[in-house]
C-alpha cells in the first residue's frame, strides 16, 4: 500500500529565509517549482542517502491553504507525506476503512506527482498527503 514516508512539508513565509538552516544540515537543494492549483511555491531539500525530502512551502497568497495555514498556526510542519505506488487504490482502500478524505480523486502535485489528502480527523490530527510519482 505504502512505500514509506515521501517528505515532510513545511509551512514558511519566506523560502529563502529558512533555506540556509537546512543547507547546513547536509540537506541539498535540489529545485523549486511552483504550483499555482495548490497557489504555493516549493524548495525541494534531499539528503545524499535519498532518505525522506524535505519541502520548504511559501503561499503565493495568503487566500491559499498554506497562506491560511500560516495565518491560522505560523510556520512549521504543515503535512507529512507518504509515497504509495496506486493512489486510487489507496484512496479507495482509506475510505472503506472509514477514513476522512479532503480529496476524493487525486490532483496534479509538484514533479509530476498526483496527490490526494487524507482529512486530519482521521489521522489523530496530522495532514497526511499520498503521493504517488509517474511510472516510467
Amino acid at each position: 500500500m505504502n512505500e514509506g514516508v515521501d517528505h515532510i512539508g513545511i509551512a514558511t513565509h519566506s523560502l529563502d529565509a529558512h533555506s540556509k538552516f537546512w543547507t547546513s544540515l547536509g540537506f541539498i537543494h535540489k529545485n523549486d517549482e511552483i504550483n499555482k492549483d495548490q497557489g504555493v511555491k516549493i524548495r525541494f531539500f534531499q539528503t545524499p542517502s535519498g532518505g525522506p525530502k524535505i519541502e520548504l512551502l511559501e503561499p503565493l497568497s495568503v487566500d491559499t491553504p498554506i497562506g491560511k495555514f500560516l495565518q491560522k498556526r505560523g510556520e512549521g510542519v504543515q503535512q507529512i507525506a507518504v509515497k504509495t505506488e496506486d493512489i486510487l487504490s489507496t484512496i479507495k482502500e482509506l475510505q472503506s476503512s472509514g477514513i476522512r478524505m479532503i480529496n476524493q480523486e487525486p490532483v496534479e502535485g509538484a514533479n509530476g506527482t498526483r496527490i490526494a489528502f487524507v482529512h486530519p480527523s482521521s489521522t489523530g490530527g496530522v495532514l497526511v498527503e499520498l503521493v504517488e510519482y509517474q511510472k516510467a
